[in-house]
C-alpha cells in the first residue's frame, strides 16, 4: 500500500510539472498568433491602399498562413494541458483514496433500497460504502451497470471466470486504465475537475435526435457538388490573374464576398439545427468518443473484454466509424466560432457546405446499433472500476468458487471486513450446508462486522473481484440478509411490523431459491424478551424446513440453546469479551456461548465517573 501511494504521488508531482512547462508555450503560442494576425492585416491593407504590389497580397498570404499554423499548434497545446489536467485529477483521487478520503467518488445514494435482499445491510451503497469505494466510472451507463453488478451477483462459475479474467487483465493495464478514466472526465471552463459523469442516456438521445434530421438533402446531389466546385475555381482563377495579369484587384475580392454569402445564406440555417441539438452535449459527446478511441487502442487478451470490443468495433460499421465521423462534425461546428477561421475557410474552401455534405453522409450510420455500443461502453467503464480496486487493494486474493452448486460452501481462512485494512482481525469460519450458527457476544465484540464481513465478501466473490481472507472457497447460492430494519412513519410501518415484513420476504426468497444463506442480526427485536425467544425458535424451526444456511447474531443467550434440541443442524459460536479494569476485545469468533456482556458494566463506569464516558472503543 505504501508503494501504491509513493506510485500515486509521484504521478501528481510528474503531471503538475509538465502543466506547468505546457502553460509557458501557450503564452508564447498566443503572443505569436496576435503578431502574426496584426503583420497579415498591416500587409493586406497596403496592398489594397497605395502599395499595390503583388508582394503585398503574397505577404498577407504568408502571414494568414504563419496565423494558421501558429493556432494549430496553440490548439494542440491546449488541448494537451487539458489532457493532463484529467490525468492528473485521476491520480489524485486514487492519492485520497489512499488516504481513508472517498468523497471524491459517487457514493451511489440513488441506488439503495431498504427493500433489497443484501444491499442495504451490507452496505453497498452511500457514504464509505462498497460503492464508493469502487466506483471511478465515468459514464452514467456505467455507473449503473457497476451498481447492477453489486445488485445482481452472477450465478454461473463460467461467468464469474470470465469477469475474474476481465479485472485482472485491466488490473495489470495500468497506463491504459487511468487514460481510459481520464479520458472522461469532465473539465469546467477554468480546468478544475466539474466532478460530474458523462451523460449515456442523453447522448443516445441526442445521436437518435440528431440521425432522424432531414436537413438540406440538395447538397448530397451531384449537381450541387459540380457548382460548389465551378465557383471554388472561378475564384482562385481570378485571384491567380489578378496577380500576374491586369485584373482588378477587386474582381477576386467581390468574387469572395459572393461565395461567402451564397455558402452562408444557403448552409447556416441547417448547421444551426445541428449546433442546436447536440450544443447541450457537446463536449460530452466528445469526451465520449474518446472513450471509443481508448477502447479502440486497446490491445485485450482474455475472452471477456474482447467479446465486448468485437460487438463495438467488429466490422466496417461500427462504433469508431461512426462516432469519428460525428467527432469530425462536431470539430467542424466547433471550429465555426472562430469568425475569422469561418470568413476565410468558407472563401477558400465552402467549408459549410461540405460540412453539410459530411453530415449527411453520417446519417447512414446504423442507427439500430447505437444502444449496443453504448452498453459495450458501459460494460467497459464498470470492469474499469473493478480493476482499480483490484489494482488499489493487492494484500486482497482470489476467491476459489466451486463447481458443487447443490450446497452451500462458503470456506475461509483469515477473513476480515474490507472496509477495516490490513489491522483487521482475522477468522477462520466454515459454513456446512443446511447448518445454523448462532453467533453471541456483547456489545461493540464484533458480531455485526463479522456478519458483515461473510456477506460482502461473498458479493465482491460473485463478481469476479477480490476478497478480503488468507483464502475463500465458496459455491454459488443465494443471499438474503435482515440486519438493518427500519420503521416507515409515511406509510405507518412500525419498526416491529417492518421486521415481520423482512422476515416474510426471506421465507418467500428462500421457497424460490435451490440453496441460500440468511444472515440475520437479533430476530424480532421489536418486541420483549420472551416473545422474541419464542418467536425466534418457531421462525429457525421453520426455516430450518427449507435448504439454508444461517447465520445468526443473538444478544438472548436462551436461544443457543437451540443447539441441544438439535446438535447436528445448530451450532453456538460467539466474541468473547474480558472484564478487569477495563474491557479487552478479542475479535476472534470462537465455538460456544459468550459469557461476559458489558452493559451494565459500562453503565457502571459512566454512574463512576459522574456521566463521563471512558471507555469510547466502538468496533
Amino acid at each position: 500500500m505504501s508503494k501504491l501511494t509513493d506510485f500515486y504521488s509521484l504521478q501528481v508531482q510528474r503531471l503538475s510539472s509538465d502543466i506547468a512547462l505546457l502553460r509557458r508555450k501557450n503564452k508564447w503560442f498566443v503572443t505569436f498568433e496576435l503578431l502574426t494576425f496584426c503583420l497579415a492585416i498591416i500587409a493586406f491593407i497596403l496592398y489594397c491602399g497605395w502599395w499595390r504590389e503583388s508582394m503585398a497580397m503574397i505577404l498577407t498570404v504568408l502571414f494568414l498562413i504563419l496565423y494558421v499554423v501558429v493556432r494549430r499548434f496553440d490548439v494542440k497545446n491546449g488541448k494537451e494541458i487539458d489532457n493532463r489536467k484529467r490525468l492528473l485529477i485521476v491520480y489524485e483521487k486514487e492519492l485520497k483514496y489512499h488516504e481513508g478520503d472517498f468523497s471524491v467518488f459517487n457514493r451511489g445514494d440513488m441506488y439503495i433500497d431498504p427493500e433489497h435482499a443484501f444491499t442495504f445491510d451490507m452496505d453497498i451503497f452511500g457514504r464509505d460504502s462498497l460503492f464508493n469505494r469502487i466506483c471511478r466510472t465515468v459514464t452514467t451507463g456505467g455507473k449503473t451497470r457497476l451498481a447492477h453488478c453489486l445488485c445482481n451477483l452472477l450465478t454461473n462459475k463460467d461467468e464469474i471466470r470470465r469477469r475474474r479474467e476481465a479485472v485482472d487483465e485491466l488490473a495489470e493495464m495500468e497506463e491504459w486504465r487511468n487514460g481510459f478514466l481520464a479520458t472522461g472526465q469532465c473539465l469546467a471552463p477554468d480546468g478544475s475537475n466539474k466532478d460530474e459523469n458523462i451523460d449515456t442516456s442523453g447522448i443516445l438521445d441526442v445521436i437518435k435526435e440528431v440521425n432522424a434530421m432531414r436537413i438540406a438533402p440538395f447538397a448530397m446531389h451531384p449537381l450541387s457538388l459540380v457548382v460548389a466546385y465551378i465557383l471554388l475555381a472561378g475564384f482562385y482563377i481570378t485571384v491567380l490573374l489578378s496577380l500576374f495579369t491586369s485584373l482588378p484587384s477587386g474582381v477576386p475580392v467581390v468574387w469572395a464576398i459572393i461565395l461567402l454569402f451564397l455558402v452562408l445564406s444557403v448552409m447556416s440555417r441547417q448547421l444551426r439545427d445541428i449546433s442546436r441539438a447536440v450544443g447541450r452535449l457537446h463536449t460530452q459527446l466528445n469526451l465520449y468518443i474518446g472513450l471509443v478511441r481508448c477502447i479502440d487502442k486497446a490491445d485485450f487478451k482474455c475472452e471477456e473484454l474482447m467479446e465486448i470490443r468485437r460487438n463495438l468495433l467488429g466490422d466496417n460499421d461500427n462504433a469508431l466509424a461512426s462516432f469519428v465521423r460525428l467527432s469530425d462534425i462536431l470539430e467542424r461546428l466547433d471550429s465555426r466560432s472562430n469568425i475569422l477561421g469561418l470568413i476565410i475557410l468558407n472563401i477558400l474552401t465552402l467549408s459549410d457546405f461540405f460540412l453539410v455534405r459530411r453530415f449527411l453522409r453520417w446519417q447512414g450510420s446504423y442507427l439500430n446499433s447505437i444502444t449496443l455500443w453504448t452498453d459495450c461502453v458501459s460494460r467497459i467503464d464498470a470492469l474499469v472500476s473493478m480493476a482499480t480496486f483490484r489494482y488499489n487493494e493487492p494484500l486482497a486474493t482470489e476467491a476459489e468458487v466451486t463447481d458443487d452448486d447443490e450446497k452451500v460452501v462458503f470456506d475461509a481462512k483469515g477473513l476480515y471486513h474490507p472496509f477495516l485494512g490490513v489491522k483487521a482481525v482475522r477468522n477462520d469460519f466454515t459454513l456446512c450446508d443446511c447448518n445454523y450458527y448462532i453467533v453471541t457476544g456483547a456489545n461493540m465484540a464484533g458480531k455485526s462486522t463479522f456478519l458483515r464481513s461473510l456477506g460482502i465478501n461473498y458479493i465482491l466473490a460473485m463478481n469476479g473481484m477480490p476478497v478480503f481472507a488468507d483464502s475463500l472457497k465458496v459455491s454459488v447460492f443465494n443471499l438474503f440478509t435482515s440486519m438493518r430494519t427500519t420503521d416507515d412513519l409515511s406509510r405507518g410501518i412500525s419498526y416491529f411490523n417492518a421486521e415481520l415484513l423482512r422476515l416474510r420476504c426471506l421465507l418467500d426468497s428462500c421457497k424460490q431459491s435451490d440453496r441460500t444463506l440468511i444472515i440475520l442480526d437479533e430476530i424480532l427485536k421489536g418486541t420483549n424478551s420472551l416473545d422474541k425467544l419464542n418467536g425466534s425458535r418457531l421462525f429457525l424451526r421453520e426455516i430450518s424446513r427449507f435448504p439454508v444456511t444461517g447465520v445468526i447474531a443473538t444478544h438472548d443467550l436462551e436461544l443457543s440453546k437451540m443447539e441441544d434440541e438439535m446438535p447436528d443442524r445448530f451450532h453456538n459460536w460467539c466474541f468473547e469479551i474480558e472484564l478487569g479494569n477495563d474491557i479487552i476485545y478479542t475479535y476472534k469468533i470462537t465455538r460456544g456461548v459468550a459469557r461476559n456482556q458489558n452493559a451494565t458494566f459500562l453503565l457502571n463506569k459512566i454512574v463512576n465517573d459522574n456521566g463521563k464516558i471512558v471507555n469510547k472503543h466502538a468496533f
